[in-house]
């Protein structure tokens, strides 16, 4: 792709009487079904958000992967018998690739240090490809309605800013034991709150600035962008500012609309941030552990300015919507400013540069700090206040060192998906409790190693190359029937790069409310194919499909059988889970027998899982049962030998039953998978006392035994 030069505000061509005419409208009922469309996947998308939350609670996440399987079956099935026929199936390449990966991280399975997380992990990556498939069949199905893809992303991240930001309005309501202040509803965390606002920056954008849309639709880009800006700064999302700043470069860079998305940037971005600061000076909206008082008061303060806020950007946004399509600029006036706008955002680098000279360490000083900060594993981690925004240190850089030094350990598969939190504890130089490496690279290399690092950058050569060609190149194309959706798609493709540059430096592709919507977009952009080959009108698209043929057929019904597979697959630890909740629930109104029936019937459930096997072990010791007790401790070890856990059951059990030798030897394990573990080291010196009292105490015995002879 070229970008276009820098005079980019482009005018469509004008007429034989040197007038513009007007921008091209959708008919009605294409206007209508285009935003129901919106509206569904906007609720649909809201669903996946707020059903899963986090993405880290069994439940939920069932609840979300098996919906998303069994919606993709569905419309993958739909799309092999009723797509419109396109010269090549765009977007084969970049799937296959995907199912790899997802193929690795199941087999890895086979070598994971847990293999039960390693399921979990599977079933999540396979929902993931079932949503980046939906995308490309959206696109085989619906290519014309990318407007509503984009539309249902921008639903999608206001109802989660609005949730978020509500928290705040309403604490009784609905946040009443939260101690933060930074907004980290509906997901329980904040880094997700701010990139989910932050997808939907692109497309307001895009709202604000095109010219094939309604106007009053336009105008309500500016209330949208300040509410999604206020969402990102009160969640402290440095990561989300740099995601934004990625893909609105990418947009601004690429899009020739640069003076229309300005009128859209600049007042939402400058009221949504002036009422953020005004935010940070209220004590109940911006201090940790304030009591729910102080915030309920605040909060219908920050009410009132966040109603002021929206209702003064709507404004804004009807009057320059209607200035723009009534009093448009002369061209030679759009070439200027779109150049001195070019020549502001290139030279803002060189303005930060000449401000970090005049500071007391200088520019090299002030940049080599920075760096330090960045990289040094043992810098300060900035405060958890509106300060951190312009902080650069971080604890990332420990977790990164401990992907590093784990994939040093085991270069060539890892140590199979969702192993790198009970890795890290070997390798850890800190006492921090982390599930994710923060960083999708980091994380990969720990988990799967050379193989997956080198199957996920092909993914991604793939999908670019894929994305470029779907998009092509602006030159002899300028004020082509195409540029609309040339525009759409770049708008697409920004809300690609937004959610991948956060994941870079963040855990947030594991959360669905924030991956699936940029998955859809992703797809879409390489199902779409070159959008210069247009597709063919319904009328000629029906009498060429004809009726499916039986290949057709069958593959859609192995598409269907494939989508129940992996919805089943996702079902299972859950159902485990539950059957051992019930044999605890048995065990604590006295029933062992029925304990121990259940633990084995969510053993055959889930035979991954250590919870069934430490519930039966808990019943068989109820039940009397000492040495089956600790037989099924020994079953725990040998099925997950790196688990701290599982030797420090076993060794526990076995000092409950006298053999403190055996509890010493087993405790040493533990120590050796986690050194940093304080109950694990008290465990073991409390083995070593008995050890060595019943070592004394046996000495006595012998030595009182031969007196007596």
């Amino acid at each position: 792709m070229s970008a276009p030069a820098a005079s980019a505000e482009l005018p469509p061509a004008p007429t034989a009487a040197g007038r513009r005419p007007a921008p091209a409208r959708l008919p009605h009922g294409g206007r209508l079904a285009g935003a129901l469309l919106a509206v569904a996947l906007g609720a649909a998308l809201s669903a996946v958000a707020l059903g899963a939350e986090g993405g880290l609670q069994l439940r939920p996440l069932t609840t979300v992967l098996v919906s998303l399987d069994i919606a993709a079956g569905v419309l993958c099935a739909l799309a092999i018998l009723a797509a419109r026929p396109v010269r090549r199936p765009w977007g084969t390449v970049t799937l296959a690739l995907f199912a790899l990966l997802a193929l690795l991280t199941g087999v890895s399975i086979l070598w994971a240090i847990r293999p039960d997380v390693a399921w979990i992990e599977t079933n999540r990556t396979v929902s993931l490809l079932a949503t980046f498939a939906v995308g490309i069949a959206l696109a085989r199905l619906a290519p014309g309605r990318w407007r509503a893809l984009l539309g249902g992303v921008l639903i999608a991240a206001l109802v989660v800013s609005g949730y978020a930001l509500a928290t705040k309005v309403l604490p009784g309501s609905l946040a009443a034991d939260e101690t933060y202040a930074r907004l980290r509803e509906p997901f329980g965390y904040w880094n997700a709150v701010g990139l989910m606002a932050a997808l939907g920056v692109p497309i307001c954008a895009w709202l604000g600035a095109r010219r094939d849309g309604h106007a009053a639709i336009a105008a309500l880009a500016h209330p949208a962008l300040g509410l999604l800006v206020i969402t990102i700064l009160l969640a402290y999302s440095r990561g989300a500012l740099l995601a934004v700043v990625a893909g609105m470069a990418l947009w601004l860079a690429l899009v020739p609309l640069r003076l229309r998305a300005a009128a859209v940037l600049l007042p939402g971005g400058l009221l949504g941030a002036l009422a953020a600061f005004w935010t940070f000076g209220q004590r109940g909206l911006s201090d940790d552990r304030v009591p729910l008082s102080l915030r309920s008061d605040a909060g219908a303060e920050l009410g009132v300015l966040l109603g002021a806020l929206l209702a003064t950007l709507l404004v804004i946004g009807l009057v320059i919507t209607w200035m723009r399509d009534r009093r448009p600029w002369p061209r030679r006036t759009r070439q200027a400013w779109g150049t001195a706008l070019l020549m502001a955002l290139a030279l803002a680098p060189v303005g930060l540069a000449a401000v970090l000279a005049t500071t007391e360490r200088g520019l090299g000083g002030s940049v080599s700090k920075a760096w330090r900060d960045l990289t040094d594993p043992d810098a300060n981690s900035p405060k958890n206040d509106p300060s951190r925004l312009t902080a650069v240190g971080s604890v990332r850089a420990r977790y990164w060192r401990d992907a590093i030094e784990i994939l040093d350990q085991r270069p060539e598969l890892g140590v199979g998906a969702g192993g790198y939190v009970a890795a890290r504890l070997r390798v850890r130089r800190d006492d921090l409790d982390v599930v994710h490496a923060h960083g999708f690279l980091a994380q990969t290399a720990a988990d799967l190693g050379i193989a997956g690092l080198a199957v996920s950058l092909a993914l991604l050569a793939a999908w670019l190359a894929a994305a470029g060609r779907t998009i092509g190149s602006w030159r002899g194309a300028r004020r082509d029937a195409a540029a609309p959706e040339r525009i759409g798609m770049l708008t697409l493709a920004a809300v690609v790069v937004v959610f991948g540059v956060h994941s870079l430096v963040d855990w947030t592709w594991f959360i669905p409310g924030t991956a699936v919507p940029a998955l859809l977009c992703a797809g879409w952009l390489v199902g779409r194919g070159p959008i210069a080959e247009q597709p063919a009108p319904h009328a000629e698209h029906a009498a060429a499909r004809g009726a499916p043929t039986p290949w057709k057929v069958m593959a859609a019904l192995l598409v269907l059988a494939v989508a129940v597979s992996a919805a089943w697959s996702a079902t299972r630890p859950q159902a485990a889970s539950d059957r051992t909740d019930e044999a605890l629930a048995a065990l604590a109104d006295g029933e062992p027998a029925k304990a121990i029936r259940l633990a084995r019937e969510a053993r055959e459930i889930d035979p991954l899982s250590l919870a069934p096997l430490n519930a039966l072990a808990a019943a068989q010791t109820t039940a009397g049962w000492p040495v089956d007790a600790l037989a099924t401790l020994h079953d725990a070890v040998a099925l997950q030998p790196a688990n701290v856990e599982a030797w420090m059951r076993l060794a526990r059990i076995e000092l409950q039953q006298g053999r403190p030798r055996d509890a010493r030897r087993d405790a040493r394990p533990a120590l050796y998978l986690d050194p940093r573990s304080t109950a694990a080291q008290a465990l073991y010196l409390e083995a070593d006392r008995a050890a060595k009292e019943s070592d004394v105490s046996r000495a006595a015995d012998r030595k009182s035994s031969k007196k007596k002879r």
